[in-house]
């Protein structure tokens, strides 16, 4: 479905639906183009009336693309992506995909789902035309800016979950918080690999200059890449902690069953010698046990005597 808001010189907007005005804007008329869900004869529509390359067309059609920006002799072809949680658990992501072509006087948007940051950007834009007035870079701020603030509150809930986690493998470790420890180092690493081809894309939108985007809105674009430097230190940054939280687990472990080891090693030395006392004094003797014979009762003595001064012997070594 098209959604076309245009904002033209007298200052009023136009919001409207279909395919009758996804199409390059009159003179003075700033136009934003926004298609979800498309399909093959949509993106056709747009390629016969904007010209748009077919490789452009090919990645829209094939929602999988990694962040990128390409520029086509009068546009920019723009690839961003906004992360956010599909379950209550921090590690089930939920990725967003933009395909943006920005040309002087219109910018056309291309997703496959509806994206809440995007929707708060239209009706921001809607309900002020000065903002659309100001052209389509900035309109592709502002979505640009929607899909990287959706990081924040999905990093600082990975942050607390960490938080939890390095709290729960030092005071008892389970089994459970190794399967958490890698499931987080999972979602790390798709975040990572989103948002560092992201942050060269608005490095180049910020340093950029001309026609398709002017001077003032690289200024909000560096503001965007800063927000990206942000993140990835917060994701290097929760990749070590994570990683301490492996090696505490892991020493924790290792630990329990050290303890375990040393107290079943101390249980056997502890029979050891009961087992050689019974041994020897279980041969053939002329008179049986308990009966009044002092060999007896001094092997009874032994397995008493035995256990007990081992016992204090061990802790008097800090064994116990």
């Amino acid at each position: 479905m098209f959604h076309v808001l245009d904002v033209g010189p007298e200052g009023n907007p136009v919001v409207t639906e279909g395919d009758a005005r996804a199409t390059p804007p009159p003179a003075g008329t700033v136009r934003w183009i926004d298609l979800e869900a498309q399909d093959e004869p949509q993106l056709q529509l747009l390629q016969q009336r904007f010209g748009f390359h077919p490789l452009t067309m090919e990645d829209c059609a094939h929602f999988d693309q990694r962040a990128k920006m390409e520029e086509y002799g009068d546009y920019l072809f723009i690839v961003s992506h906004g992360i956010e949680c599909a379950d209550e658990k921090p590690a089930d992501l939920d990725i967003h995909e933009v395909h943006a072509f920005l040309g002087a006087g219109y910018l056309v948007t291309v997703h496959a789902r509806p994206i809440p940051s995007l929707t708060a950007a239209w009706k921001r834009c809607s309900g002020d035309p000065a903002l659309v007035r100001r052209g389509s870079d900035f309109i592709y701020y502002l979505v640009a800016d929607g899909l990287v603030d959706m990081n924040f509150p999905l990093l600082d809930r990975l942050a607390d979950e960490i938080e939890e986690l390095e709290d729960s493998v030092i005071t008892a470790a389970k089994r459970s918080d190794l399967q958490h420890i890698f499931a987080l180092k999972r979602a790390l690493v798709q975040i990572r690999k989103v948002l560092s081809p992201q942050r060269d894309v608005f490095g180049l939108l910020a340093k950029r200059g001309g026609t398709l985007v002017s001077e003032k809105t690289t200024l909000y674009f560096r503001d965007i890449y800063d927000h990206l430097v942000r993140l990835t230190e917060s994701v290097e940054t929760g990749r070590d902690l994570l990683g301490n939280a492996l090696d505490a687990y892991l020493t924790t472990i290792s630990n329990r069953t050290n303890e375990i080891m040393k107290r079943l090693t101390i249980m056997s030395a502890i029979f050891l010698p009961l087992t050689f006392v019974t041994g020897f004094f279980g041969q053939n003797f002329e008179h049986l046990p308990f009966k009044s014979d002092a060999l007896m009762y001094s092997m009874l003595t032994a397995c008493v005597l035995l256990p007990s001064g081992m016992l204090y012997w061990f802790y008097k070594s800090r064994w116990l």
